[in-house]
């Protein structure tokens, strides 16, 4: 989800899904079960009743082809099963893959280039047929459709042949690198090595279309449901959606999904003060209300704190994502390490923090990946600053860089309201960096402007404030597209900020792909990111903190670490 805003694009999105860079994300919580005492979920859920969603995002798309998530993604989970999904469980548990439509992660072959699964026995759709291997191919096979674009780019990237196959409209012998070989069996030849494929498994693109069913750009309107909850209104696009009971779903099947709503009425499109507010009050269908993509400000946050009832209705969550600054070593004077290194020992992260909203709302960082097991995270703080920034250390490496009358540079940050990339995180860099001699002027872009400037290797500024968030919940999707060499884009949106092409950092890459041992692999990832820290290509400044309200009828509250947003799968309302 790299570079998510809130929960399912790569982010991201808190993204999400989300992914969320311009979608969704995902994150888990500091207390088990959402706010302090967690009144509102506490009781034993019953099934029945309905759950409201009330959202920003519109839940566009809504085709698993088109779809960029992780885990399966929120909302689309609801109706769409994948080879394997997110544990559902609340913190660290809920990073972990688990089976889904397959009976188990997943057998790689020695060198991890073939992945086969088996399907568990009794699927079926919302027609009652029944779920087939081929489905799953298919499903795969029309995510490769220009039409249909939109999801992530790891099965083309990933499975041979994939780079060039147009999907199956256009050609409709298929991919060879999916076999298919009895209708509970399914095989995926890959051209490199990638030991993280059950995380794949997870993203939408493998959950199964029937092919007799297909409506192309209209399957979104009434896509057939293979999870507990079918379609049964899709307004422009995603902004009203409900779903009901999919009568020929099996919880013998499914031990993730808890299903106990009998309707989920989500309603997109809304301001996101006019969500908090509708769920502070809690009236009437709000008592039953979550939402997955609006989080508490912190001046909502400070009210909210004050009253007891209110804050017992808050979930926390974490996601894998890091705010940063980012330098570009080919735009003088960042190409001179003792710049960027001193820069780092300028860095006041206490008045960063503050301007995100305060401690309750992020927390600082020190290290690229997010501080979870799941990714790795070893601690280091190679450029110690302390809390309020280390002017003299920083003063002394001017100096020894021929600036020890200081210097001036010009920051570029976005006028989006988003307490991450925003003018208020970028003012407080240029206090901090002015103790320290170093004159910075603001260079503040719109939205879209600014994501692509920056994503331009030719246009790319020297110093400028970014984020990234994981595709999954692994050090693999966090490192590899930031720091990859074979992964810098020249015509196109580009992540390798730093344009690092170290040989060195991209065979470690390639040989932790190569472990299906998803634990020994974290720990290679957090060591990479710490020999990579030392080159001092960005800043790590903070995680964000997400803090979201729910009615006071919701019950079995879950965040896990994949996500760090309630998992509506979970919910009771009754």
């Amino acid at each position: 989800m790299r570079q998510p805003s809130v929960i399912s694009r790569r982010v991201a999105a808190a993204t999400v899904t989300l992914v969320l860079a311009a979608g969704a994300a995902a994150c888990g919580p500091e207390d088990s079960k959402g706010g302090d005492s967690g009144s509102g979920a506490e009781g034993t859920p019953q099934k029945g009743g309905t759950l409201t969603v009330l959202n920003r995002n519109t839940q566009q798309d809504f085709d698993p082809a088109r779809l960029y998530t992780s885990g399966g993604g929120n909302i689309p989970s609801l109706v769409f099963r994948t080879l394997t999904t997110r544990n559902r469980e609340d913190g660290a548990e809920g990073a972990q893959v688990v089976p889904d439509l397959a009976t188990d992660l997943g057998k790689p072959n020695e060198d991890a280039t073939v992945w086969t699964y088996t399907l568990k026995d009794g699927l079926k759709y919302e027609d009652g047929t029944a779920i087939t291997s081929a489905d799953i191919k298919y499903g795969i096979e029309r995510s490769f459709a220009p039409e249909l674009s939109g999801g992530a780019p790891y099965l083309r990237d990933w499975l041979i042949g994939g780079a060039d196959y147009q999907g199956p409209y256009k050609d409709k012998k298929g991919l060879d690198s999916i076999e298919v070989p009895d209708d509970r069996t399914i095989v995926f030849r890959l051209n490199k090595p990638e030991g993280e494929f059950p995380f794949l498994a997870t993203q939408t693109q493998t959950s199964p279309v029937p092919k007799a069913k297909d409506t192309g750009t209209k399957y979104e309107e009434h896509p057939v449901s293979s999870g507990p909850y079918k379609v049964v209104t899709n307004e422009n696009d995603g902004e009203r959606l409900i779903l009901e009971r999919n009568p020929h779903w099996s919880a013998e099947t499914d031990e993730e999904r808890k299903a106990y709503p009998d309707r989920i009425d989500v309603r997109s499109g809304l301001d996101a003060a006019v969500i908090n507010q509708r769920l502070s009050a809690s009236q009437g269908a709000d008592a039953a209300a979550v939402t997955t993509d609006t989080n508490l400000g912190p001046a909502e946050l400070a009210k909210v704190s004050s009253d007891e009832k209110l804050a017992a209705r808050v979930g926390t969550g974490h996601f894998g994502y890091t705010n940063y600054i980012a330098f570009n070593p080919k735009v003088k004077p960042f190409d001179d390490p003792k710049v960027r290194q001193a820069i780092s020992y300028a860095v006041d992260r206490t008045s960063v923090i503050n301007a995100a909203g305060g401690s309750s709302l992020a927390e600082p960082a020190t290290t690229f990946l997010p501080e979870r097991d799941s990714f790795g995270h070893t601690p280091y703080d190679h450029f110690p600053a302390g809390k309020t920034g280390d002017a003299e250390k920083a003063k002394e490496l001017l100096k020894e860089a021929g600036y020890d009358k200081g210097l001036t540079v010009t920051l570029t940050h976005s006028n989006a309201k988003d307490f991450e990339t925003s003018p208020e995180i970028a003012t407080a860099i240029q206090a901090a960096l002015k103790k320290a001699g170093i004159t910075v002027k603001l260079q503040g872009l719109e939205d879209n402007d600014y994501s692509d400037t920056i994503h331009d290797a030719k246009k790319e500024p020297g110093f400028f404030l970014a984020h990234w968030g994981a595709d999954w919940p692994s050090g693999g999707p966090f490192l590899a597209p930031i720091f990859d060499g074979r992964q810098i884009v020249r015509n196109g949106a580009n992540f390798n900020t730093g344009f690092l092409n170290d040989p060195e950092v991209n065979q470690e890459i390639d040989e932790i792909n190569k472990l299906t041992d998803l634990k020994a692999a974290a720990t290679r990832w957090g060591a990479l990111d710490k020999k990579i820290g030392e080159k001092a290509l960005t800043v790590p400044l903070f995680h964000p903190v997400y803090k979201r309200l729910y009615g006071q009828d919701v019950k079995n509250v879950v965040i896990s670490d994949w996500t760090g947003v309630l998992d509506v799968s979970q919910v009771a309302v009754k």
